[in-house]
């Protein structure tokens, strides 16, 4: 473990802050697929690693917020750009927690098993599409053809693309940090 787990007792008032943003928020507030708090009242996976630095924590959660609830993602859609993430960075945390938030939006066993290794597809063409397109922003050059992009942008329209451009650089964020930081899926129980 390279950073210790924060506990309550012993946050700053500003990390005291960021911390109830995040459980006291939505993420808190909705169904839990996995755990926010670890058992000693720490917080799991990135938003331990945030707690860290409240200044760069509080609006990477907030971007994570608005990624999350405030786009017009569709859930399953929203689930397959993040799993693409975690599928192309290797990021054990962001698979173990949103394989789970994926079955609870209707991803199946065959859909997590091809997102994982990379064959996804779907029959609905905008599923299909994003994840196409966040595939190619994960090779390391989002340029795009013309061409390319008016393929896209007649599937998914603009709004959505720069919706899953935004959410593949945040979880390549979040990816970055645990890799850093050490910080993988908990044990299995």
């Amino acid at each position: 473990m390279r950073l210790p787990h924060l506990t309550p007792a012993g946050l700053t008032e500003e990390q005291r802050d960021l911390r109830e943003r995040i459980v006291g928020g939505p993420r808190g507030a909705g169904p839990q697929h996995f755990p926010l708090v670890h058992e000693d009242g720490s917080l799991t996976g990135p938003f331990g690693v945030m707690l860290h630095e409240p200044a760069l924590g509080a609006p990477l959660q907030e971007l994570g917020s608005a990624i999350r609830y405030a786009t017009g993602l569709s859930a399953r859609t929203r689930e397959i750009a993040i799993l693409a993430v975690a599928a192309a960075t290797g990021c054990e945390f962001e698979t173990y927690a949103h394989e789970r938030v994926g079955r609870a939006v209707g991803l199946t066993r065959d859909e997590l098993a091809a997102l994982a290794d990379g064959t996804f597809t779907s029959a609905d063409p905008h599923e299909r599409e994003a994840h196409a397109f966040c595939r190619h922003l994960l090779t390391g050059d989002a340029r795009l053809s013309d061409d390319a992009y008016a393929a896209y942008a007649a599937v998914l329209g603009t709004t959505a693309m720069t919706e899953l451009v935004v959410l593949v650089g945040y979880y390549r964020t979040l990816a970055q940090l645990l890799a850093v930081h050490d910080v993988g899926a908990p044990p299995s129980s």
